[in-house]
């Protein structure tokens, strides 16, 4: 191999080895901040205790779709669990043997925000930055505002997403270019998709439009797209006239489909080929991924989510002038969130670096590569777009959340164009353009959040000195220099970033080593609910030996190995909650407590016996003379010392009742026996002269099917919520077998194959085309291989 050639290579692997330690370097410099950082919010209530349940079943060769005695949560293919994520499947089996949560979580996160810079590296690296500005780029992403306060600290499917988008980009990229195949692409794209967390499904679908143009652009100008402009106008309005003209519906579908539509597929085909390859790919991987949404989809009608719509509010909508203020580590922006209208962290920042280097790129010569910039800047554009609304697309809320990738697309921008066309020619003038763009920062930053001018002033003074420390750094020692410097300075920032926020604003303070939170937890067996609020617990009482020993919310009980009804769900049974007031936390109303006793009037059973549950657990901030009135006809109060203080708690008169008879809940007129029982199947002996009905301790989401001997036959639901079965009359002895399986999942796997063998044809083209393009000369191919490498390296 050549010595050039060899020797671009190990400056690649040598900064991403850097871009690796400086992400290990970052961690540990929040950590000093904030052990808790990285297990707080979201992870600590929903993420890590929903892989040790999944886990555990994983172990137990159990396939967690549907989990029927975990009521609000149990529908798995409705939840961010990631069912058909290998890596994310990894983690769960693993889960279960590591006692400390928060360790856990905090080495998962780590890996995955080292695949999100190496996959911002490789970004960078196929735009043509050089290795040093690319690492810079890498360990600046996780850093960043939001991401390190949200996306790494609590959205921990945000994360894993966005990770694999990073590298699907970069992939994508090489492969229209000819430099890599579609495996890559097809891989990352699946695995962005398959986390079960739309965001990066959704931003990875902007990406691949972003490379589309670009790449299109780059090649052949805009003459093309404006080709294609023109062809899809001469459509519509060629369709238009059509339809005003009263032809014939035969005539009007022909001419929509007359040579305008050939004109568009022929300019595509002509000036597209490597761009309508990579949509091959993509879709491919949407075929692949189909299985992880289709389920929700066809199940939204009775969930939470069940209304497609387009909003705007204010909440979580970023005015696009925050976005200037994206250097300074003290900009609090100010738009709606949780905490009202000035934030207290820093969401909009980005990189310290990232508005002053602007001052020392060569815009002349960067002016004449202007093509090479068009897919990052577009889809930065398209970031900083939806950050500012709708509010509500659909699944799609909170706009917020897009500003990590707005993060991505600048970073990648203004590391490449130094990568470039940095240069500190005229260093004094420079210095004089990057004050200006600093003291802009300043300006912004005060206007928002004019409360905390003095930090504002030391943090444009720190950005200053750090510019002109960088700038000198490099023109004595060198661009490597500068880099590592300019990487060593995100450090201190991250750690003061962090640490000016505590205590942790977003913590529950859930205790993360399971095996001292299940000592000192009851053993409470069998089927439970807890009606309760969270917000009753003071910050005071968020430890084990106080409330948390006593009481679960969001997913602690699955940290427990305890069944509980409720848990953490964004995606919750609409009438299901209604019925008893239950929220997204596991919280409740105090109504739910007679509702819960209530009868049910079709079957004169109460809700607690329809649901088959052993204890109601009650807290005694909500019902705190619950202890003085007579327990509900069947059930006696029962103490438990130690914890009384936060609890009461009623139990059967009988004793437990929900592995009695299967999920048989309430048979009228018929006589039903169970006779097999899983989380997705229930099989009873059913016999009924007159005709009957059997009631399921099962919550009625989409995807249930009742055969009797054989047969298909019809179910309903009780109170919109409990699955019924109508037994004909004359049924003797019959088998009654009721399935559940995730609705489209046939179309699921039949798009799954599709996908996969679709992209292993064109992984035999891609191979088939390179063996064909294959020189002759050995010198030939190692000349080749260099230019190219250098080329995205230079």
């Amino acid at each position: 191999m050549d010595s050039g050639v060899l020797g671009t290579r190990r400056a690649v692997f040598r900064w991403g080895f850097v871009t690796s330690i400086g992400v290990v370097l970052g961690y540990a410099a929040v950590l000093l901040a904030d052990a808790r950082h990285f297990y707080t919010d979201d992870t600590e209530s929903q993420y890590a205790p929903l892989w040790v349940m999944l886990g555990r079943a994983l172990r137990e060769g159990t396939f967690p779709a549907m989990v029927p005695d975990q009521w609000m949560s149990g529908n798995y293919t409705m939840e961010e669990a990631g069912l058909f994520n290998p890596p994310q499947l990894l983690i769960d089996l693993i889960a279960p043997s590591v006692p400390n949560l928060a360790v856990y979580a905090t080495i998962v996160k780590l890996l995955f925000s080292i695949l999100a810079g190496l996959g911002v590296y490789r970004v960078c690296l196929v735009y043509g930055a050089r290795p040093e500005w690319a690492a810079v780029a890498g360990v600046a992403f996780p850093f960043s505002g939001f991401f390190l306060f949200f996306d790494t600290a609590s959205w921990m499917t945000s994360l894993t997403g966005t990770a694999y988008m990073l590298h699907a980009w970069a992939s994508a990229v090489r492969y229209v270019r000819g430099k890599g195949g579609p495996i890559p692409v097809f891989v990352f794209l699946y695995l962005a998709i398959s986390v079960q967390y739309v965001f990066p499904a959704v931003e990875s679908a902007l990406m691949l439009v972003a490379v589309a143009v670009g790449e299109i652009v780059r090649h052949h100008g805009w003459r093309p797209v404006q080709r294609l402009i023109l062809s899809a106008l001469r459509v519509t309005v060629d369709g238009l006239l059509s339809i005003t003209s009263r032809r014939g519906t035969t005539r009007v579908g022909y001419d929509l489909l007359r040579p305008p539509w050939s004109e568009l597929l022929s300019t595509a085909a002509r000036s597209w080929g490597p761009v309508s390859r990579l949509a091959l790919v993509a879709t491919c991987a949407g075929l692949a991924g189909l299985l992880t949404y289709l389920p929700s989809m066809l199940s939204a009608k009775v969930s939470w989510r069940g209304t497609a719509q387009i909003n705007n509010d204010q909440f979580l909508t970023v005015p696009w002038s925050e976005s200037l203020n994206a250097s300074l580590p003290s900009a609090y922006p100010a738009f709606s969130s949780w905490w009202g209208y000035v934030q207290p962290l820093p969401m909009t920042y980005i990189a310290w670096f990232l508005i002053p280097a602007l001052a020392f790129v060569d815009w002349r010569r960067a002016r004449e590569h202007w093509r090479d910039f068009i897919s990052i800047g577009l889809f930065a554009v398209m970031a900083l777009m939806w950050t500012a609304g709708p509010g509500t697309i659909g699944p799609l809320r909170w706009p917020a959340r897009v500003l990590p990738m707005l993060a991505v697309g600048l970073l990648v921008l203004v590391c490449v164009l130094l990568g470039r066309f940095g240069t500190v020619r005229d260093w004094r003038g420079r210095a004089v353009a990057a004050g200006v763009l600093i003291l802009l920062l300043w300006v912004r930053t005060f206007s928002a959040d004019p409360h905390r001018i003095g930090w504002h002033v030391l943090a444009a003074v720190v950005v200053a000195a750090l510019t002109a420390a960088v700038v000198a750094v490099g023109r004595t020692r060198g661009i490597a220099a500068a880099c590592l410097l300019t990487i060593a300075a995100m450090f201190p920032i991250a750690f003061f970033q962090v640490r000016a926020v505590q205590p942790n604003l977003m913590s529950w303070n859930l205790p993360a080593d399971r095996q001292q939170a299940m000592a000192a937890f009851p053993d409470f067996e069998g089927r439970n609910i807890q009606l309760g609020d969270r917000g009753l617990i003071g910050p005071p009482d968020k430890s084990l030996d106080r409330a948390y020993g006593s009481l679960v919310f969001g997913n602690y009980a699955k940290d427990l190995e305890l069944n509980y009804v409720q848990g953490y769900t964004p995606n919750g049974h609409f009438y299901f909650g209604e019925m008893l007031c239950m929220r997204w936390d596991g919280s409740t109303c105090p109504d739910a407590y007679r509702r819960l006793f209530a009868p049910e009037p079709t079957t004169g059973r109460t809700v607690v016996d329809l649901m088959l549950l052993d204890r109601v657990i009650l807290q005694r901030a909500m019902f705190p003379d619950a202890r003085t009135q007579p327990a509900p006809q069947g059930w006696h109060w029962v103490d438990y010392p130690g914890h009384d203080q936060w609890i009461s708690v009623l139990e059967r008169d009988g004793g437990p009742v929900s592995g009695l008879n299967g999920r048989v809940a309430d048979a009228r007129d018929v006589t039903a026996t169970s006779t097999a029982e899983t989380d997705a199947t229930s099989r009873v002996r059913v016999t009924s002269d007159d005709g009957g009905r059997v009631v399921f301790a099962r919550l009625g989401w989409p995807g249930y099917r009742v055969t009797l001997n054989g047969q298909d036959i019809s179910f309903t639901t009780v109170a919109n919520s409990f699955v019924a079965v109508d037994i004909p009359a004359g049924t003797r002895d019959a088998e009654l077998v009721l399935t559940w399986r995730p609705p489209g999942w046939k179309i699921g796997m039949a798009t799954g194959a599709a996908g996969v063998f679709g992209v292993a044809v064109l992984q035999w083209l891609y191979v088939r085309s390179r063996r064909a393009d294959t020189p002759d000369s050995p010198g030939e191919s190692s000349g080749e291989s260099e230019r190219e490498l250098a080329g995205s390296v230079s």
